[in-house]
């Protein structure tokens, strides 16, 4: 079963033409499906749009919440095998889902939209090459459009994952850091018809923030005594060598040791380093006690082969 997921917020002008096009689409590939709408909730006529429309699900919040939050909850409902995330802004062709669901029967775990012919404003296609390119140098992940929406996954993608603040940007890098095969499409992106849009500059400095986070999970999830032990073992380092110096100065007789601040700077880094210390061991005890308490991993089997000497 086909599960094809869209957030709504505002969108009173859209929602009626994306889901007649979503319907024709997917009656026409001739596969079992289901269309879920999550409403953040709308402050305009979306949601009594939505309840005219069959076959949907709607699932409404209680006060807005955002797209990662909406995401979360419409990907919990869905009982397809195949998830496709798409937004009601209409600027992706629902026409083009056949086209990544291809692509992802290739052996790929998620297909994402590399969007061309964009009628973005300057400023915005700028920010958007430099957020790509900064993501693709962080994160290592083989995809040029970081900020497509427009994805097509198999379920045991988002098994375990939760998203939050603006953590639905990096679907692609969170699952390429899980160890699934992520890849994109071409497809044409169109310029809004109706309603307006939901980037500013506060969402774009959010988005830059959570990049920090997901970078983290990413490379030191499982090892957090790593990260915090080698920030801690450099402050250590630089306290010992802002102690050094600040005693060879007084050997020379250039500077006693009141007369510089580096006997503070060093202490303050020692204690620094230490606590660095302490927050890795705190962090490797309670992704421990997590797991284990649990009993699951932090990693994910993709299949287990056996095979035997008579070749059965």
């Amino acid at each position: 079963m086909i599960s094809v997921v869209f957030p709504t917020y505002n969108e009173e002008g859209n929602v009626r033409e994306l889901h007649a096009r979503l319907k024709k689409t997917l009656d026409g590939m001739g596969e079992p499906y289901e269309m879920i709408a999550v409403d953040a909730p709308s402050s305009d006529n979306t949601l009594a749009i939505l309840k005219t429309l069959t076959p949907l699900k709607i699932v409404v919040f209680g006060h807005r919440t955002g797209p990662a939050p909406a995401l979360n909850e419409g990907i919990r409902q869905a009982k397809g095998d195949v998830v496709v995330i798409i937004d009601a802004d209409l600027q992706e062709n629902p026409e083009d889902i056949p086209k990544l669901l291809s692509k992802l029967r290739e052996g790929y775990d998620l297909v994402s939209g590399l969007r061309t012919r964009r009628k973005d404003t300057w400023g915005r296609r700028l920010i958007s090459r430099f957020a790509n390119r900064l993501t693709r140098a962080l994160t290592g992940v083989p995809i040029r459009d970081l900020g497509s929406q427009f994805k097509v996954a198999r379920r045991e993608v988002f098994q375990d994952i939760l998203l939050y603040g603006e953590m639905h940007a990096f679907i692609h890098v969170i699952c390429h850091a899980r160890g699934f095969k992520v890849t994109e499409v071409p497809i044409v992106y169109n310029e809004r018809k109706s309603g307006k849009t939901k980037y500013s500059v506060f969402r774009v400095a959010t988005l830059f923030l959570d990049l920090l986070v997901v970078k983290f999970f990413a490379d030191y999830f499982m090892r957090p005594l790593m990260f915090f032990g080698g920030w801690g073992l450099a402050c250590i380092f630089l306290g010992f060598v802002a102690a050094g110096t600040a005693i060879a100065l007084k050997l020379m007789g250039l500077w006693t040791l009141t007369q510089t601040p580096l006997p503070l700077l060093a202490s303050l880094l020692v204690v620094v380093g230490v606590l660095l210390f302490m927050m890795g061991f705190l962090a490797e005890i309670l992704f421990r006690i997590y797991y284990e308490g649990r009993g699951k991993t932090p990693y994910i089997v993709r299949e287990v082969i056996t095979t035997s000497e008579d070749g059965k």
